[in-house]
């Protein structure tokens, strides 16, 4: 009986190698990640669980489980048992829409109506960046960049005051008529991490806390973006981007 040569031996050892790679790398592309959970069954698919291609899904009625994979989400609703892997096609318009979202340096359009100096005008409900504060949602912030911080508001027909309120030092912003835009007043009153800031007037109900968070590295694509604001815990931002992919989806299996 022969043996194949050494060298034999290492190709066929590589090749094996290589096929079990692949296999991997097809079986962890394959997973999804639970990033928004509600209904009687929340608990049982909490955010941030990770499910793998041959996982079934078995919701109840009034469940609403979204599901991550590949950078796109896919909507299961209760009553019914889902697999967890699923063709997704996603709207050419509504991913352009996700694109600008996660964007380090969004490009701010105006959108019809009138502009006050270089003041850009934007009529989303939803601030139409990752990085935009919207003053509304209170809660864990993560900041790109706390020198170009800007507030947002979806409303640009009125004139309004906001005040920012931190260790007893209070800052108003003047909001102006056809601005949905206005920046952070840095100079008297800096971004600092981990402390509470009080925001109130404005059009606000009641008023918000927003607390910072320091980003490590700007994520650049959309399932990155979902797992760092997870982790940081920055649920408004991330509520935001599941929202927008959600709406992208045109089609699932």
């Amino acid at each position: 009986m022969s043996f194949p040569d050494p060298k034999t031996r290492r190709l066929a050892f590589a090749a094996t190698a290589a096929i079990m790679a692949v296999a991997f790398a097809g079986t962890a592309a394959a997973q999804s990640m639970v990033v928004r959970s509600t209904g009687p069954s929340a608990s049982k698919y909490p955010t941030g669980a990770k499910l793998k291609s041959n996982d079934k899904v078995t919701l109840v009625a009034g469940d609403k489980v979204v599901l991550m994979q590949a950078g796109k989400t896919r909507t299961l609703a209760g009553p019914g048992t889902f697999g967890a892997s699923g063709t997704i096609q996603v709207s050419q318009s509504m991913g352009t829409t996700v694109t600008r979202m996660i964007a380090r340096s969004p490009t701010m359009r105006s959108r019809g109506g009138a502009t006050r100096g270089d003041t850009p005008v934007v009529t989303d409900i939803r601030a139409p960046n990752l990085w935009f504060l919207d003053y509304r949602e209170g809660g864990t912030f993560c900041v790109a960049d706390p020198a170009t911080l800007l507030l947002w508001r979806p409303q640009m027909d009125t004139e309004e005051l906001l005040t920012i309120e931190q260790a007893g030092k209070s800052e108003k912003v003047a909001l102006v008529n056809g601005a949905n835009f206005r920046k952070w007043p840095t100079d008297v009153m800096p971004v600092e991490y981990g402390v509470d800031y009080r925001l109130s007037g404005a059009g606000l109900p009641a008023p918000v806390t927003v607390r910072f968070v320091q980003m490590d590295a700007i994520p650049d694509t959309a399932e990155a973006s979902v797992e760092t604001l997870m982790a940081k815990g920055c649920s408004p931002q991330l509520d935001r981007l599941v929202d927008a992919m959600s709406e992208s989806e045109t089609a699932g299996g």
